[in-house]
């Protein structure tokens, strides 16, 4: 991974997802993102994240009420 790509903190990913900071947590691990990187200049240390990670792992994402146990079926 190139150390000169996007690196986006968790309010940055969750605005982008379009959901809360709690959710957003959740959400990463479940697209399997890890943290590439830390921010420790402020007075908290802060997580970040490859940005197009993120973006690629939202684009891949079934749309709104995608049946994807149904994925390979063929209907009737």
């Amino acid at each position: 991974m190139s150390t000169d790509s996007e690196r986006w903190d968790i309010g940055q990913v969750a605005a982008y997802l379009g959901i809360k900071v709690p959710s957003a947590h959740g959400q990463l691990s479940r697209m399997g993102i890890k943290r590439i990187g830390v921010d420790d200049t402020g007075p908290r240390i802060r997580a970040l994240y490859d940005a197009d990670e993120v973006r690629a792992a939202h684009a891949a994402r079934p749309g709104r009420g995608a049946r994807t146990d149904l994925a390979g079926h063929d209907s009737c």
